[in-house]
């Protein structure tokens, strides 16, 4: 059972198939795999090709599988080939279809190439999950230029990239969505301003995306999660472990946040129930931005439900007990 603060969500073990997974750190024989346990309605997707960058691992890893169990064709894209596998054959043995591409969204002619070999795979591109991105922990006093520039161009320059590639060579002739995938970054980014200033930088440009592309029927948003019990939280600093495995106490629901409720969001704004949406952010982060020094948190029995349709999830290991 993955427990998320004091929360706990039992995972789903139904489904056609067999084979050996290995969840939150116990292995054992699976005789029908895991169906994603989407809240969508079945086949949502279908006809559709989704891209979703970072989706090697974490939320990106999440989405891919629900997009994939609606029905959707997904071109994952990361820069480990040996992760993108992985969650190939994961999308396979549940019964859906993905393709592996290896990029580096931070350069532009790599990602051209990239949006060219999904279009020869799957002759479509109709969702675009701009998710790929990554940052170190760093006082701005201490952080280089060439670290401030690498962590713009891996939150900010790459999903451009992306994006208006995706738009260029399929969506300006045939619409499509895009999701952008920004950060709680909301009153500062303390302790990580390159992040920060980068994730702001990504709302704007999805502000201004959708405007200028809505005339070809694109709707382009953003999802901003919060602290999400996400593979990503392993990678932090050994000193910052106390802290993390603290935030579920600074949080208004009590407990930190799931991937899958990151990625029920994403879904969400990539269907044609948010048709009428474009140019939004949706904050999946539990109220924190709320919270003030002089505004006591809540107190409560016990945490506000959390929800996990990911039976593949797996806790990160600096929140295990």
């Amino acid at each position: 059972m993955l427990k998320v603060g004091k929360a706990s969500i039992r995972p789903i073990r139904n489904g056609p198939g067999q084979g050996i997974r290995r969840l939150r750190g116990e292995e054992f024989r699976v005789t029908e795999p895991f169906p994603y346990h989407s809240v969508f309605r079945p086949g949502l997707f279908a006809e559709t090709v989704a891209i979703v960058t970072g989706g090697g691992s974490g939320i990106g890893r999440c989405t891919a599988h629900e997009l994939a169990s609606l029905g959707a064709r997904v071109g994952l894209v990361g820069r480990a080939i040996e992760k993108l596998q992985a969650v190939k054959a994961e999308i396979a043995m549940a019964g859906g279809e993905a393709e592996a591409f290896v990029c580096d969204i931070r350069e532009e002619e790599t990602v051209r190439q990239t949006i060219a070999a999904v279009l020869a795979r799957f002759a479509r591109v109709d969702h675009l999950v701009n998710n790929a991105g990554g940052q170190f922990s760093a006082p701005l006093a201490e952080i280089s230029q060439k670290g401030f520039d690498t962590v713009v161009r891996n939150n900010l320059t790459g999903g451009f990239l992306m994006a208006r590639e995706c738009y260029t060579q399929w969506m300006a002739e045939h619409g499509g969505s895009i999701v952008n995938i920004v950060a709680d970054m909301w009153n500062g980014m303390p302790g990580m301003g390159h992040s920060g200033a980068a994730r702001a930088g990504m709302v704007n440009f999805t502000e201004t995306a959708a405007l200028e592309w809505s005339g070809a029927n694109v709707r382009v948003n953003a999802v901003a999660p919060g602290w999400i019990a996400s593979s990503g939280l392993d990678q932090y600093p050994a000193a910052m472990r106390d802290h993390i495995r603290n935030l579920k106490d600074l949080s208004p629901m009590g407990r930190i946040g799931t991937e899958s409720e990151v990625s029920a969001a994403i879904v969400f704004l990539l269907s044609e129930a948010a048709g009428f949406i474009s140019g939004a952010t949706l904050r999946v982060d539990g109220a924190v931005p709320m919270t003030r020094p002089s505004r006591p948190l809540p107190k409560h029995k016990q945490p506000a439900p959390a929800f996990n349709g990911f039976p593949l999830a797996e806790m990160p290991k600096v929140l295990r007990d």
